[in-house]
């Protein structure tokens, strides 16, 4: 099989899991809706407010809840089905490819059931042409989120509080892609440039994905 052919297999295999458990889908995305919710009633009935913090509170729940999204995609493999794809000769490149993908495909599900809601809770009032500018932040974000979160994930894999290390791991790394989206998303509010931003979220998801797939080898061998 080549590169690729692993890759898509791997986040088949990872998809089917979740289809089988509906955890995204029936309790994560739904818990997050309902924390976008919890927040205009803590806060009160200040409609000013809340459409200036709307932004930022959408992307904080995203990170928050992505993590979960993350950790349970990398607490799928354990040891005897590492010992099975390293058997097979899968390419651990190839796996972690195919890991990353799986998780941007359930992030990306959840960005966009949580989007409606902030919407209707938060009344960002963007303008018409905002819309497809912030369609294209959603996947780039998920994207960055997604690898961030599978490193964490083959990082702390041979550890015994593994799982419990991958949110303090993620959070601070994840800082520039929140700064990044959240100024974005406020820029499209307000009708100004987002280029800037755009352009450091680009330059971010493709460097962590350079890092991350080049160092896919030593991890999984430190790993062992």
């Amino acid at each position: 099989m080549g590169f690729w052919r692993q890759a898509r297999a791997v986040a088949r295999k990872e998809l089917i899991a979740e289809i089988r458990t509906g955890e995204v889908l029936l309790i994560t995305a739904p818990f997050g809706a309902v924390v976008l919710l919890l927040i205009p009633l803590a806060i009160g009935t200040d409609r000013p407010l809340l459409t200036r913090i709307g932004p930022g509170m959408y992307w904080v729940v995203v990170l928050v809840f992505g993590i979960m999204v993350a950790l349970r995609q990398s607490a799928i493999d354990g040891p005897p089905q590492r010992d099975l794809m390293g058997l097979l000769g899968l390419d651990p490149a190839a796996r972690f490819v195919g890991q990353a993908g799986a998780t941007f495909l359930l992030l990306l599900l959840f960005e966009a059931i949580l989007a409606p809601v902030a919407g209707a809770l938060y009344d960002p009032q963007l303008s018409g042409w905002a819309w497809p500018a912030l369609l294209a932040l959603l996947p780039m974000f998920a994207f960055g989120l997604a690898l961030l979160g599978t490193l964490a994930g083959w990082l702390t894999v041979s550890l015994t509080t593994g799982r419990s290390l991958v949110p303090l791991m993620v959070t601070p790394l994840s800082v520039p892609l929140l700064l990044s989206a959240t100024q974005a998303l406020e820029g499209l509010r307000l009708q100004a440039s987002i280029t800037g931003w755009i352009v450091l979220l680009l330059t971010l998801d493709l460097t962590l994905a350079l890092v991350c797939v080049l160092s896919a080898r030593s991890l999984e061998e430190a790993a062992r």
